[in-house]
């Protein structure tokens, strides 16, 4: 007779994917023993992640409500040609509540942190310094993993919550000011106006690599509040990161390269925007479907996990296209075009766009117009990913 194991589903990662997914098995899936197995002390990392309304299904909200810290009803972007406002709702989670909110709705002895994993198979985790978890079924949402199968540039960043002297004067998040200086390609600041005196400040750059100077991001940062009027009279946060920014190669290779089990959520499985490096609305999406399954079993989620990233990743081949044309035609400086062009279209469209439901109606309006790059370097693109 095998042994008993510890629990019916243990979940290998407690960041944004992890987390998603234990909480709505607690709600829907109460009955199921789900273990959440973290290497730092805390849930969530050290992060700011948003999200436009309109991102989430309606049914699927209440998923994220309890973790939202601020919210707007619009938003604006600045572009050299234009700054807009746009009307969708605009989200924020800080890493911080998220810890919050899973020590509150899961079951303290489920929780196990401070765990660096070493090692997963089928049905066991094993973590430094040798002690073991055992569960019918393993799930891996760690993060990162091998993209060498793949083609991407980076999308890197650091921001700091910076308390002002005297209020900064925003009513609404300012998510793309792409007037700065065009530094190591498509570069923007993202500001997020937390109080009347408080706003988390973002440098992100869309670059070919991967390295980020946060020394040199913290100045520009300064440099951008002194250029808005505002006096910086404190910093309490700080975070930085780089995300990859997918946009071709050999999807099966990708897969095939990660050893283990099949089951892999978020970035792990390419499970995010290809444009934007978004994973919250494709991790609100893993979730649910993980909990509809009529039985968890791993070779369920192997099965279902595995299809649903084959999936995903023939559904944004047109997302692709957009991202292989900003990183490979024209020149770095000139990329913030793309989403200058994108920004230009009808609002629905847009938040289809971010949402990843773009229709073929909004395709061609997104090709409609003068091309953000060179046209001779736009047409090989678009044959190769038509």
């Amino acid at each position: 007779m095998a042994a008993a194991k510890d629990f019916d589903l243990a979940i290998a990662g407690g960041g944004l994917a992890g987390g998603l997914i234990a909480l709505s098995l607690r709600k829907l899936r109460p009955e199921l023993s789900v273990a959440l197995v973290e290497a730092e002390d805390h849930f969530g990392g050290n992060h700011v992640w948003s999200f436009f309304e309109s991102d989430i299904a309606a049914e699927h909200r209440w998923l994220v409500e309890p973790l939202i810290s601020y919210q707007w009803d619009s938003y604006d972007v600045r572009f050299p040609k234009y700054d807009r406002t746009l009307h969708t709702g605009y989200r924020s989670i800080l890493s911080e509540n998220f810890d919050r909110v899973v020590r509150e709705k899961l079951l303290k002895k489920n929780l196990i942190t401070s765990s660096k994993i070493d090692d997963i198979d089928a049905s066991t985790i094993t973590m430094t310094g040798g002690k073991k978890l055992t569960a019918s079924a393993i799930l891996d949402a760690r993060g990162g993993g091998d993209f060498s199968a793949l083609e991407y540039g980076w999308q890197k960043f650091a921001g700091q919550v910076l308390h002002l002297v005297k209020p900064h004067g925003l009513d609404r998040p300012i998510i793309k000011d792409a007037t700065v200086e065009q530094i190591d390609g498509y570069r923007f600041v993202y500001s997020l106006p937390f109080s009347e005196t408080e706003v988390f400040v973002e440098d992100t750059y869309y670059s070919n690599g991967s390295g980020l100077d946060i020394q040199a991001s913290h100045r520009r940062i300064a440099d951008y509040a002194e250029a808005q009027g505002w006096q910086i009279s404190d910093i309490s946060r700080n975070e930085a990161g780089c995300l990859p920014v997918l946009y071709g190669g050999d999807f099966d290779a990708f897969w095939a390269s990660h050893d283990g089990i099949e089951a892999r959520v978020g970035a792990r499985a390419a499970l995010i925007h290809p444009v934007t490096s978004y994973s919250l609305p494709i991790a609100v999406q893993t979730a649910m479907k993980i909990a509809a399954m009529p039985e968890i079993t791993q070779e369920n989620l192997d099965k279902i996990l595995s299809e649903f990233a084959a999936s995903h990743w023939h559904n944004c081949k047109f997302y692709h296209m957009l991202c292989a044309m900003m990183f490979m035609a024209g020149k770095p400086e000139k990329r913030y075009r793309t989403l200058e062009h994108t920004y230009g279209k009808d609002e629905e469209l847009i938040a289809r766009f971010y949402a990843g439901t773009t229709t073929r109606r909004d395709k061609a309006a997104l090709l409609s117009g003068r091309p953000p790059v060179p046209i001779t370097q736009a047409i090989p693109i678009m044959m190769k990913y038509r």
